[in-house]
């Protein structure tokens, strides 16, 4: 687990578009999210410095000691070994010991299984309230888009 780089901005743009399921930003904005928010993000590498996951996220402006996960996502062939929680327990653990972190929020739509177990599995590991309450209805989206749910994870000890 390492903080990202700009240099990490491309490889992670093609696992976001190779994911499928998240909203792919322009390869630019993953190149300023690693030059800006670097520190409350992450990047799981195999051999050689590749990329193979990564965690976007950044500190609430009103509230900076909640930490968003914008976007997580791991390269197809490795999956299913835990890389995701790693990168969370990971992030979370950098920024809790820097006095930085009690909350995490993220969003998660209705039919995003694989999320939602994510996040659950997060908060029971760290013995922390889990909230999920629904913050932007389908109808606030332009074109079609599901509901999308926040889930509150803390206080995180």
């Amino acid at each position: 687990m390492a903080v990202p780089t700009v240099e990490d901005g491309g490889a992670v743009w093609r696992i976001a578009q190779e994911s499928e399921v998240l909203d792919v930003n322009s390869p630019y904005s993953y190149l300023l999210w690693f030059r800006d928010f670097a520190r409350t993000s992450v990047v799981a590498l195999q051999s050689g410095d590749v990329p193979v996951g990564f965690v976007t996220g950044f500190r609430r402006p009103e509230q900076p000691d909640t930490l968003v996960v914008w976007q997580i996502a791991v390269h197809g062939g490795h999956r299913g070994r835990g890389t995701a929680s790693a990168m969370l327990d990971h992030l979370t653990a950098r920024l809790t010991a820097d006095g930085a972190l009690r909350h995490l929020e993220t969003t998660i739509s209705a039919d995003n299984a694989a999320s939602q177990r994510l996040f659950r599995s997060f908060a029971q590991r760290h013995a922390a309230p889990l909230e999920r309450d629904l913050l932007f209805p389908a109808e606030l989206f332009p074109g079609t888009h599901e509901p999308e749910f926040l889930y509150r994870i803390g206080p995180l000890l």
